[in-house]
């Protein structure tokens, strides 16, 4: 049996789902950037950097471009930057349930 949409579809959500790529999302969000102005807005190593776009890519959610020696990353299309900002809007309604949750932990519902 292949693959069903719900897998799919919990395989695009975990590309949101570790904390390196909601900042690096949120910091292409507005505006397409090299890796090299990715590392420096989040203050981070370019190899960690790398693995985490190429998650992003490969999950349909950023796409690239190359101009010259360089390789531009942007969100897909406006459809992810208002997913973001449903998100945020969401999570400021439920912050501090998700913050007191144990189940999460307990469970490992949110990782993987």
């Amino acid at each position: 049996m292949g693959i069903t949409s719900y897998e799919v579809k919990a395989k695009f959500i975990r590309g949101f789902s570790d904390k390196t790529r909601l900042q690096i999302l949120e910091s292409i969000k507005n505006t397409e950037k090299t890796v090299s102005e990715i590392v420096e807005a989040l203050n981070g190593n370019q190899s960690n950097i790398s693995q985490h776009l190429a998650c992003l890519k490969g999950c349909g959610i950023i796409v690239s471009r190359q101009h010259g020696k360089y390789i531009y990353y942007s969100l897909r299309n406006g459809e992810i930057a208002l997913l973001l900002d449903v998100m945020e809007s969401v999570f400021t309604q439920v912050e501090e349930e998700v913050a007191a949750c144990e189940r999460n932990d307990e469970l490992d519902c949110c990782s993987k």
